[in-house]
């Protein structure tokens, strides 16, 4: 160097603390595959748990096709070769720091991928996972025995929900917040009703939800503050022959039953948007068609 030269910095001499913060700000496909190849400093820099908090897969999806038998669900080799790489590299660099987890909508994680991820992820409180379709029971049972501390849950509906509820209750005593990204039945509210009695949050938004299902879940779980039944058909079985009554608004008794609650979101407007796409997609929605509609949710901790 010459005299008056003004000295040269190397990428590597960063300061830690100021590399991270930098690395904060860039995705998770040039966090995992570009940053590394930069130098040795920036590869252990990739390591630090303040990058790795929170794992969001939500812009991964599965290539897949709908089939008639179990699990209803194809998914095409080189789309889980994929997800199985994704996996093995960040649980890596993550080194068991990992509290939040999110997949995409339609990600469908099979049974080894799922025992892999709960293995390296011992400390995790969120998990968002709305598609379960290629998984059996032992291997979500597996998975959630390694997650003592979760504390919000983000799952489809369930059609036999009590063998997989009462699991996950048995092992994750923590939790207090929960989603169903699908139809709540009155099986699927007395459910949670007899496993989950100390949730304080749940979110049934955009779905069928039957006027009997909400009276259980009003009156069944009392430690309950918010409950977000936005943009759902409410629906009220008349004795027979007279079909199934749709509510264009909630009645007093319901009102009332919400009224210890500190939060009851509810919107059934026939302007709404969100409200008109539920009833066109018959209280099943097709998340698929709104790009990423499935992230938002009224209550702000349950969004993505």
């Amino acid at each position: 160097m010459e005299k008056g030269d003004s000295p040269v910095r190397r990428w590597e001499d960063l300061d830690n603390d100021i590399l991270v913060k930098i690395l904060q700000s860039f995705d998770l496909f040039q966090l995992i595959y570009a940053v590394p190849q930069v130098c040795r400093a920036w590869q252990l820099a990739c390591s630090d748990p303040l990058l790795w908090k929170t794992l969001d897969l939500s812009v991964l999806q599965s290539n897949f096709i709908r089939i008639l038998t179990e699990p209803y669900v194809f998914v095409d080799t080189p789309s889980r070769e994929k997800l199985t790489r994704l996996l093995k590299i960040c649980m890596n660099l993550s080194h068991g720091n990992i509290e939040t987890l999110i997949f995409h909508y339609n990600l469908y994680v099979d049974d080894n991928q799922l025992t892999y991820t709960a293995n390296r992820c011992p400390r995790l409180k969120r998990l968002v996972m709305p598609a379960w379709e290629k998984l059996e029971k032992p291997a979500i049972r597996r998975a959630f025995r390694k997650w003592k501390d979760l504390e919000s849950l983000t799952m489809p509906s369930l059609e036999k929900p009590a063998y997989v509820i009462k699991k996950i209750a048995r092992s994750c005593k923590k939790i207090a917040e929960l989603k169903i990204m699908g139809p709540c039945d009155i099986l699927f509210a007395s459910t949670l009703v007899s496993f989950l009695p100390n949730l304080k949050v749940l979110s049934v938004r955009c779905t069928e939800l039957s006027k009997s299902a909400l009276v259980i879940l009003l009156e069944g779980l009392k430690q309950l503050k918010v409950l977000n039944i936005s943009h759902c058909i409410i629906t009220e079985d008349l004795p027979p022959p007279a079909p199934t009554k749709i509510l264009t608004e909630l009645d007093e008794s319901i009102l009332e039953k919400a009224s210890r609650l500190d939060k009851f979101l509810t919107c059934m407007s026939d302007s709404c948007i969100m409200c008109q796409r539920t009833r066109n997609d018959e209280g099943f929605m097709r998340w698929y068609k709104y790009e990423d509609l499935w992230k938002v949710d009224e209550v702000k901790s349950l969004a993505i």
